[in-house]
């Protein structure tokens, strides 16, 4: 099993930052995928930024410019500049994970951190 712990969440004003922290234990083997999404309320959820262990990144139109995803080993950060309003939402970690070389890969959420950005 795989658990994973975010922090970093929280309320900031318009054209503020925040960073928020993911970290990936339980039984790894390799992840070759780790970033974030977000559902905001109404809506359905949607990809904010990945990052492969090789380094290839999938960033979403809204935070291009803005968001940067980094790793490390088995946590993934996401790096929030200029916030607007209508990225308000809860921010979910999200990893796909390996338990050995021969094993089929796993996709595993965290609880969610709530991100909320006034005008």
């Amino acid at each position: 099993q795989v658990q994973l712990a975010e922090s970093g969440g929280g309320l900031v004003q318009a054209g503020g930052s925040l960073r928020l922290s993911c970290a990936a234990s339980g039984n790894i083997f390799s992840v070759p995928t780790m970033g974030w999404y977000r559902q905001a309320p109404g809506k359905q959820r949607e990809l904010v930024a990945s990052l492969t262990a090789s380094g290839s990144r999938n960033d979403a139109d809204s935070v291009k410019g803005r968001f940067t995803v980094s790793r490390d080993k088995n946590a993934v950060y996401l790096q929030m500049n200029s916030l607007k309003p209508e990225d308000t939402a809860v921010y979910y970690c999200h990893a796909i994970v390996r338990a050995g070389p021969w094993t089929p890969a796993y996709t595993y959420w965290g609880q969610g951190t709530q991100v909320t950005v006034s005008s």
